[in-house]
């Protein structure tokens, strides 16, 4: 597995990481067994990058992660998380050093660390970004030891400009995936320039890039795939990457039949494409078994994607997707 720095922490990750909002919550029912056995899958792949947050399950991932960092301490890895979702709006008002603390304080608790790797402010409203307070207390937190780094996770790619700019700011979390490219045309060189890593979530679209899903494929109801589809809960772009579902469906069969006719698994070359962008330091596609989590971790192995198939995937979002999403984020 190659391995890449992560922006101004300085740690070196792997290119395929973990996200692990599926041992939280939100994607249908998941195991403790279940959830241990796909850290236990992904380490033993080679990742060396879990991406979790304090509201994941209220809580349940971080401590599953806790559990399996404590039964396996030769593991040589980066733990990071999230904070300010607790919080009844993400925006400024809840913003303050002593909620950081208190949050901070949770999350170590929680994966039993006194220091947490990196947290990411958790997708805030756009006055967080322009708060020199809000970056003071997390620069207060990095002297005390509470954390290590710091950094955001976006819904936008004006926010993550905003974030980059911040002197301090380590680490870029962005949606990026063959039907979201709009970050490659400021964020990431921006990004590159000033020596911040790019974490890519939501790489498969939510599953859509799969190429798995026909239009009569139903989920869970306690999956956001069911209860988000235009927003309800939350931003409408972590579902989906914000393309309507039918939509997704027929532009996702195109993206299969693609990579199919260069030889790829389509999820593999989805990742792949995500992780070969010049800027990316790494993917954290989620994985509810050990199958996925070793496919998603194989797909870090791939060589150069060729160019009728880069080709294709661009004709796809073009044509299909560019207008829907483009200008949103």
């Amino acid at each position: 597995m190659e391995h890449r720095t992560l922006g101004r922490t300085g740690r070196e990750v792997s290119i395929i990481g973990l996200g692990t909002w599926q041992l939280g919550a939100d994607w249908g029912d998941v195991s403790e067994a279940e959830g241990l056995s796909v850290l236990d899958a992904a380490a033993a792949t080679g990742v060396t990058f879990f991406d979790t947050a304090d509201v994941y399950g209220d809580g349940r991932s971080e401590t599953l992660i806790g559990q399996w960092l404590r039964n396996n301490p030769e593991w040589n890895g980066t733990v990071a998380t999230k904070m300010i979702r607790r919080a009844a709006q993400p925006s400024l008002e809840y913003a303050t050093a002593q909620n950081f603390r208190d949050w901070t304080d949770r999350s170590r608790r929680n994966l039993g660390v006194d220091t947490l790797d990196l947290v990411q402010l958790h997708c805030p409203t756009d006055d967080v970004y322009t708060s020199d307070a809000v970056f003071d207390a997390l620069d207060d937190l990095v002297e005390a030891g509470a954390i290590a780094s710091y950094g955001v996770s976006v819904e936008t790619c004006e926010q993550a400009l905003r974030a980059i700019a911040r002197p301090h700011v380590a680490t870029v979390q962005i949606i990026l995936n063959a039907f979201r490219q709009k970050p490659l045309e400021q964020v990431l060189p921006a990004a590159s320039e000033a020596g911040v890593g790019i974490i890519a979530r939501v790489p498969l679209a939510s599953g859509l890039l799969s190429g798995r899903y026909t239009e009569q494929t139903t989920f869970a109801q306690n999956d956001h795939r069911t209860y988000n589809r235009t927003g309800e809960a939350f931003d409408v772009g972590e579902t989906f990457s914000g393309v309507d579902f039918s939509t997704g469906v027929q532009a996702a069969a195109r993206f299969s039949a693609a990579a199919q006719a260069a030889g790829y698994e389509p999820a593999a070359a989805a990742l792949a494409w995500v992780a070969q962008q010049p800027g990316v330091t790494t993917v954290i596609p989620g994985a509810r078994n050990t199958q996925q989590a070793e496919a998603n971790a194989a797909a870090g192995q791939l060589p150069r994607l060729d160019e009728q198939f880069l080709s294709a995937v661009q004709s796809i979002y073009d044509d299909a997707i560019r207008p829907l999403v483009h200008h949103r984020w």
